[in-house]
């Protein structure tokens, strides 16, 4: 939808409020396949996914009521992004609920400090989104502080939080909003009641003074009102829109409700109701007469895929977030050569007890390609990794450990070498209760498989344009 609206004219597109617990989870992929980079919560769901296309011009929005989640936030994705806004006009209870969205307005201590820790802690503009409070004096009162802060621009929701879309957009506490700040103000709110076509969207900067205008359920219902010469035929639209999904693999049930937004009364037609019975990308492809280029297209990105798997080794290991000072050894861990009852990272554990170390700490990353496995451990602050990848989670740890073992000259668990202490430690643990708490190896961070952490060179500042 954002490549979209960019494509028919507009100027800086944002994606939708994201949680930042739910981004806090993520881990940034390079997906080479998609040439594009995703931010992958350990379900395997993307959570945000964007493109080289849009970089200079995609603001990230996030939903946040805590200054240091919402800077974590920040400083993962600002290599991706144009800006960083938080949203806090979202009247919606699932915002709300966590003092997020408009329930931040009635908190003008931390919404200076979430702006501020951001403007400070980032290398991005920083913008919010507000509605507008009961009165204007308070609401004037709100954005002069707010201002302070040393955000780049405001975006202004020219109704109050209990307010919805048939409800008019109060144009004048926008234009008095305006004519107070020095910073941009961005006028939003208008669809319903001003919003039809191209120069609507001029016409109602003007009427609030605004130096620019967010419009979202219009654009939703057809981007191509960004256009000067006029909109497009909606249908023309939606096949543009759905090329799009099917390029970038795009959730179907996320195609399947932006197509249901733009086609709106025609929900009942023939091919409304095929949408709405369609289970699938195919199937939406297929109720749009697209059936051939989702064949064509998905041949091409499983000819990508498996073109990438092809690669040696080395071309396809990819490195961790910042690899520098790892210790690395080319190793597998091969079960035979070792002792059933011991295996390397009860090795390591025993050794780090007796030197009255802190636990190793293993971190375990899935390379979405080929679905294989890489861990690196920790032990007395320095990190051990096998540049091999392996087929499961276990096995690439036990890697992991052995490099670390083999690093510092200590036994690993093979045969012929295995540690009396560490066999009398087993033998007792059989004598327990297998359900005692006491018997089971201690949780330690990390356990929880995590997508890879792949940093992207540059970074350079790309200001927002119009802003």
């Amino acid at each position: 939808m954002r490549l979209l609206a960019l494509d028919y004219g507009a100027d800086i597109v944002y994606c939708e409020e994201l949680i930042d617990l739910k981004m806090l989870q993520c881990k940034r992929v390079v997906n080479e396949a998609l040439s594009t980079v995703d931010f992958v919560a350990p379900d395997d769901r993307v959570v945000f996914r964007t493109c080289e296309r849009e970089q200079s011009k995609v603001v990230f929005q996030m939903g946040t009521s805590d200054a240091e989640r919402a800077l974590a936030v920040a400083r993962l994705v600002e290599n991706d992004v144009a800006g960083i806004d938080v949203n806090m006009g979202c009247p919606k209870e699932y915002s709300t609920k966590g003092g997020m969205g408009a329930a931040l307005l009635s908190d003008p201590d931390k919404i200076e400090k979430i702006l501020s820790t951001l403007v400070k802690g980032t290398r991005r503009p920083v913008t919010c989104k507000i509605r507008i409070l009961p009165s204007l004096e308070d609401t004037l009162s709100l954005v002069k502080r707010i201002e302070r802060t040393g955000i780049a621009a405001i975006a202004v929701h020219g109704r109050k939080r209990e307010e919805r879309p048939q409800h008019p957009v109060s144009c004048e506490a926008i234009k008095a909003i305006a004519e107070t700040l020095s910073i941009p103000v961005i006028a939003n709110g208008g669809s319903h009641d001003h919003i039809q076509g191209y120069l609507d969207i001029e016409d109602f900067r003007r009427a609030t003074a605004a130096s620019s205008v967010m419009v979202a359920r219009a654009a939703m219902w057809n981007p191509s009102i960004f256009l000067r010469e006029g909109p497009r035929p909606l249908e023309e639209v939606m096949q543009k829109y759905i090329r799009y999904a099917v390029q970038y693999d795009n959730h179907y049930t996320n195609t399947k409700y932006c197509l249901c937004q733009m086609l709106r009364e025609q929900l009942e037609s023939p091919q409304g109701r095929l949408l709405h019975a369609a289970q699938s990308s195919q199937e939406i492809c297929e109720a749009f007469g697209l059936g051939a280029f989702y064949e064509e297209t998905t041949r091409d990105l499983d000819a990508r895929r498996a073109k990438l798997l092809a690669r040696s080794p080395e071309e396809a290991e990819e490195p961790a977030e910042d690899t520098s000072g790892i210790i690395k050894m080319a190793i597998k861990f091969d079960r035979r050569a070792y002792s059933p009852q011991i295996t390397p990272k009860m090795c390591l554990l025993e050794w780090c007890r007796r030197e009255k170390l802190a636990q190793p700490v293993y971190e375990t990353v899935q390379r979405p390609l080929d679905r294989l496995f890489s861990s690196v451990v920790t032990v007395a602050e320095r990190k051990y990794q096998s540049t091999l990848w392996d087929k499961s989670k276990k096995l690439a740890e036990q890697a992991a450990a052995i490099v670390c073992l083999r690093s510092q000259g200590l036994p690993e668990g093979r045969l012929g070498e295995e540690s009396p202490s560490l066999h009398k430690r087993k033998r007792e643990a059989l004598d327990q209760d297998p359900g005692d708490p006491t018997t089971q190896e201690p949780a330690v961070p990390g356990e929880l498989c995590k997508k890879p952490f792949v940093a992207l060179a540059g970074g350079q500042e790309s200001p927002l344009e119009g802003w």
